[in-house]
């Protein structure tokens, strides 16, 4: 999240799309039910089915699974041509006048410039700006000498384009090539009329909720904000992170980022989601979003050329480019993982790390040990067969494993894939996996932190111990990392040394606490630091109190800068209960702490105008404090304390531009620096904006004999699909409780009541439903929840399948369920930005079983 859920109550607008909160995120929603009864806020709710949440909106849309960059790109055009826009907001604080390179195209074909069929991947050096000056009542911009790279040594590839330090820019935004009017060129093809052919919602409704959603911006007014939430709803597509990016945008053109009661917020589907990936629960991310090293990384001074960016700007304006910090980051975190092995003459141990080559994603490790590549497999907390996508794939896989090891706290299908439905006693005698079940803690049985969608860090004490023989987590792993260093300690091996050499000096190495774990990843001072200009002075040995403390010479160790702060001098920052919330707006100071640096908005130097005074004075976040000359306010101002509006310093400090980004350039998006709309690689209808190229063209369709896709147009499997959460359940877990079980006893299929009348289904008899891939069944809900949609002038229905149940249950499950797996339906195929499986929106046939 941008801001947070008690923020939530502050907002005078939601769209919420891609969510389900009242259902999957009950205890948060009341934030957004405390905006309606207290700030009259009105709820737009856009899903395929008509939920608990949208029970509670003011206008709920349905839209067809996977459509939302329609509907999003028509709420830009509309934003853009009834002039709902923030402006000064959008001049000033976003890359609306930077003009991009003479040769950049538009996808009006589904294809940006620069795309190798061949390779399925863009040639994207015309996603950049162009270098130069103010180009205000110009239209070709100047000769300049072009900004490039240093040459790359001998025999290694040459080095990618790089922003050019200083970009040409038109303030008036009437340069063709600048990105307002590229961003206008793109989205007046989503016409109202061709949002009703692609999502299903008729004209009307979509005018309707476009004029209520940006009508915060009606007349100019700049004190009214609206939020946008989403969920898995979103991320679940092979364009699931490009949906999000259209939201940004729309939340850029009208001034809402940044803001309280504004931004782009995700609900996070587990407790501590969020803290997973800031720690690098991703192949592709170090602690803090640092960048894996790669094989081209000659040397630490080789990594840190590469990931540490340069500001690129107009050149009157001013950038923070905060991520120029790399290298004290970096640096610390060598110093926390390594320790006293991590020198300045070996580079901080910066090749202990591992460097990755390839695409180590979640759908892509499995489709290895499905080809024989990977050979085992740790999964802690994690049933890898449930999740999918493609369920009996994944199955297929690890027969093909030689070793499993499976810490849970309860048997689980990926523990027991070995008896999954159509196994045989012959069959398992060939399975030659050998399968290590370790009994794991539940939450309740271990302390820690959890890092909710608010980026809290909140400390939690052990509730009940360990049962029998079950161990915490922190044990079993470091027992086995401990194990292994003796291992290499006795015989040897090749390249040892990341593993002799870890820093692993906790008062019980065999069961670390998680204080002082957490206490590491604050980090702390190796040497004596004195801040001159504060005179402030911390001894080697002491927390940090914060990230601006790092150092890139050894002085510092920090296991993930993000969380530098939590854990100070002071004590665990995270631990604090405080209820004092003096500005009314919900941010709580003394609660906890949130990352980065206790501050709950970010980007919260936005909420002000260009003279750092706040538009909407009755919600003030920050401001600028003329008399102290630096900037003051309730929350913690995430911008440079002392630099003045006069400076134009942009708010966006994390981008090297310093603004808000409405074209991506380079390299950041694999498909588009703009979202374009494509349909699901499985869909009803080819695309009509460019029937030509209707799905994500650098998305890749795995080769294997298990996968298969349904291509538009077929008759067989013609009813679009999703699958979601209820609240009842918690994943694949509680099926395995009584009380859980009881609530929801058996699976069900949510059919809309035409379809059944159609196919003579009545409630509760058994269907089965089918994709290309495989087959689930259970019990039918014939609902008026869901409706029969047009989409493209063809009538489509759509079905909604809850995820929770499997092969593993109890007793008080026996009989009740048919024993398959909805992830069993969903297709093998991934986003190509986040890597997230598609299981949002696939096709498949349905019948009585």
């Amino acid at each position: 999240m941008t801001n947070g859920w008690i923020d939530i109550k502050n907002t005078d607008m939601m769209l919420i799309m891609g969510g389900n909160p009242a259902e999957n995120h009950p205890c948060g929603f009341k934030w957004a039910i405390e905006a309606k009864i207290h700030r009259n806020a009105k709820t737009i709710v856009v899903d395929p089915r008509l939920t608990r949440t949208a029970a509670n909106a003011d206008m709920y849309l349905q839209i067809r699974a996977g459509a939302d960059i329609a509907f999003l790109g028509g709420l830009i055009r509309y934003a853009l041509e009834n002039n709902r826009i923030a402006k000064d907001y959008l001049v000033n604080y976003t890359n609306a006048a930077f003009i991009i390179k003479e040769g950049f195209k538009l996808p009006d074909d589904g294809l940006y410039s620069g795309f190798d069929p061949a390779k399925q991947t863009y040639d994207k050096a015309t996603w950049n700006y162009e270098e130069g000056g103010d180009m205000a009542g110009k239209t070709a911009v100047a000769p300049h000498p072009e900004h490039k790279a240093a040459p790359a040594q001998p025999g290694t590839p040459p080095p990618p384009p790089s922003l050019p330090p200083k970009t040409a820019y038109d303030l008036t935004l009437q340069h063709p090539r600048c990105v307002y009017q590229l961003l206008k060129k793109q989205y007046e093809r989503y016409t109202p009329e061709m949002v009703e052919r692609i999502t299903g919602i008729p004209q009307d409704q979509f005018l309707k909720a476009a004029d209520l959603f940006t009508s915060v911006r009606k007349d100019g007014d700049m004190k009214k904000v609206a939020t946008i939430i989403y969920a898995v709803g979103w991320t679940q597509h092979s364009f699931g992170t490009q949906i999000i990016r259209t939201a940004a945008m729309m939340q850029l053109l009208m001034g809402n980022v940044g803001r309280a009661g504004g931004g782009v917020n995700a609900l996070r589907g587990h407790s501590n989601i969020q803290g997973a990936t800031d720690m690098a629960g991703i192949f592709d991310n170090l602690p803090g979003y640092l960048k894996m090293p790669s094989p081209t990384d000659a040397d630490l001074a080789a990594y840190l050329k590469r990931i540490t960016p340069t500001s690129a700007k107009p050149d009157p304006w001013d950038s923070f480019n905060y991520w120029s910090n790399t290298p004290k980051f970096a640096v610390s975190f060598l110093k926390a993982m390594y320790g006293s092995a991590a020198t300045k003459e070996n580079d901080f141990a910066f090749h202990y790390l591992p460097k990755i080559d390839r695409n180590y994603s979640w759908v892509n490790i499995w489709n290895d040990m499905y080809e024989g590549k990977v050979k085992g497999i740790f999964a802690f907390g994690m049933n890898g067969v449930m999740i999918g996508p493609d369920s009996q794939k994944n199955i297929d896989a690890l027969k093909k494993a030689d070793w499993l090891v499976v810490c849970e706290i309860y048997p689980d299908e990926t523990s027991e894939f070995w008896r999954a439905p159509g196994i045989t006693a012959e069959d398992q005698k060939k399975i030659n996996t050998t399968v290590y079940r370790l009994p794991g803690a539940g939450f309740a049985e271990k302390d820690g932190t959890f890092v909710n969608s608010a980026r809290w860090l909140q400390w939690k004490n052990v509730a009940v111990p360990p049962p029998g023989l079950a161990r915490l987590d922190q044990e079993i792993l470091a027992t086995i990392f401990l194990k292994v260093r003796d291992l290499y300690k006795k015989e040897g091996g090749k390249f040892a040394d990341p593993v002799l050499n870890a820093a692993f000096a906790y008062s019980d190495p065999y069961n670390p606490s998680l204080s002082e774990v957490a206490k590491e990843i604050n980090g702390k001072a190796l040497a004596d630091l004195t801040d001159s200009k504060a005179n402030v002075t911390i001894k080697a040995g002491q927390q940090l109190p914060g990230f601006a403390w790092l150092k890139d010479d050894g002085t510092t160790l920090s296991g993930n800068w993000l969380y530098c702060g939590s854990w100070t001098e002071a004590g665990a920052m995270i631990q604090r209960r405080g209820t004092e919330d003096p500005s009314g707006l919900g941010i709580y100071p003394n609660w906890a702490w949130s990352w980065p640096a206790n501050r709950r908005v970010l980007y919260n130097r936005a909420s002000c105008d260009l003279d750092g005074k706040p538009w909407d004075p009755q919600r003030r976040q920050v401001w600028w404090d003329e008399g102290k000359q630096s900037w003051a306010g309730n929350d913690v101002p995430d911008f440079k304390a002392d630099s003045a509006p006069k400076d134009h310093m942009g708010p966006f400090i994390m981008n090297p531009e310093g603004v808000g980004r409405l074209f991506v350039p380079l390299g950041a998006m694999a498909d588009g620096p703009f979202p374009e709309y494509y349909e699901p690689i499985e869909s009803p209808i080819l695309n009509p904006l460019h029937p030509n190229q209707s799905n994500n063209p650098v998305v890749k369709r795995y080769k294997t004999d298990m996968d298969k896709y349904a291509a538009p147009g077929q008759q067989e499997y013609n009813v679009v699909c999703t699958t979601y959460r209820l609240t009842e359940h918690y994943h694949y877990w509680t099926k395995n409780n009584p009380m859980n079980v009881q609530l929801v006893p058996e699976p069900f299929v949510e059919i809309p009541a035409e379809l059944a009348d159609r196919m003579g289904i009545r409630g509760g008899e058994k269907v089965k439903v089918s994709s290309i891939r495989s087959h689930y069944i259970a019990k039918a809900m014939v609902t008026r929840r869901i409706r029969p949609m047009k989409i493209d002038g063809k009538e489509t229905f759509q079905i909604g399948i809850p995820i929770h149940w499997g092969f593993r249950g109890i007793a008080e499950d026996e009989g009740k369920t048919a024993l398959t797996l909805t992830n069993q339906l969903t297709p093998t195929v991934i986003d190509p930005n986040a890597f997230t499986p598609e299981f949002k929106g696939f096709l498949v046939k349905i019948e009585k079983a």
